[in-house]
């Protein structure tokens, strides 16, 4: 059952949480179809969940070749997020570029970098002009707390990767716990990607492709309330339980907060605060599978 006005939890949770990256994996559409999509979603009723556009820095050109008859007619401009090539000046100029050429329709304000070492994300936010934000997508192993202490002194946001095309690519639940927990100790505040197709922990295929390998997938609403729940201090055990929960009956959502399995609340003001501070969006390679997934479990 679809619910006409979803509860004001759901609209606080959700608010701009998905950042659409049609371009990549499983989906891997067009450009051409990306931005048909893209435009599709902000004119839905479901426009409200939608956040950037995801675009490698390589393809900004051919972004707007597509993109330019669209965004010159919507009055609210698109927003995007550039995946930085290897060079990242090269990334910065290009960027710059694309801003002074085409700002006010459409404005990269976003940044996606990978980074393994300090001096990585020392360069790059040297030379970052003061109206991008960057996320640092940095690798979650023996070297996360230096890289998360360092994002944390140069007032900077990380990236976890939740998944992708084969089952090895899907961090374990302590992982990203500790991911979760390492974040909020220091400050940092990040974004996911990859994966995190559907609401609720599931096994399911991991492309799109038939026969594709399946595998267990990380619900994106068990990792946004994991982080809320990591907020109030709950100890691993309890936070595990409910990243790995695949059932929607064990999250009960009104106009007051949510509660799982009755006993563990988060009220509004907590949700907005972990969406505030913490967890900012996942990039989805789909908008459609995540709304249909909500709506056939009843919360939108």
């Amino acid at each position: 059952m679809t619910n006409s006005a979803p509860r004001e939890s759901i609209r606080v949770l959700l608010s701009e949480i998905i950042d659409y990256a049609g371009l990549f994996p499983p989906s891997e559409v067009s450009m051409a179809e990306a931005v048909l999509n893209y435009a599709t979603y902000k004119n839905s009723n479901f426009n409200w969940m939608l956040g950037r556009f995801v675009v490698p820095v390589s393809r900004l050109d051919e972004f707007w070749d597509a993109a330019g008859d669209f965004v010159s007619r919507d009055a609210n401009g698109w927003r995007l997020s550039v995946l930085a090539g290897e060079d990242i000046y090269d990334t910065i100029r290009k960027t710059d570029d694309f801003n002074a050429q085409h700002s006010p329709f459409v404005f990269c304000d976003t940044l996606e970098v990978r980074a393994t070492t300090e001096s990585k994300i020392e360069n790059t936010v040297d030379a970052l002009p003061e109206y991008i934000t960057a996320y640092f997508e940095i690798p979650n192993n023996e070297r996360l707390g230096d890289l998360v202490a360092t994002l944390a002194f140069l007032g900077q946001r990380a990236k976890l990767r939740t998944g992708g095309v084969t089952a090895d690519a899907f961090p374990r639940p302590q992982e990203i716990i500790r991911f979760i927990r390492t974040c909020l100790a220091a400050n940092v505040p990040f974004k996911a990607t990859a994966g995190l197709h559907h609401p609720l922990r599931c096994f399911r295929p991991l492309t799109y492709a038939p026969n594709a390998p399946q595998g267990t997938m990380h619900g994106f609403l068990n990792m946004f309330l994991t982080v809320g729940y990591v907020r109030e201090g709950y100890e691993a055990l309890i936070l595990e339980e409910i990243l790995e929960d695949e059932f929607e009956e064990g999250f009960e959502f009104d106009d007051d907060g949510v509660t799982w399995h009755n006993d563990y609340a988060l009220n509004i003001d907590q949700l907005a605060r972990l969406r505030r501070e913490n967890i900012i969006s996942f990039g989805s390679c789909s908008f459609d599978e995540p709304i249909a997934d909500l709506q056939q479990i009843g919360l939108l």
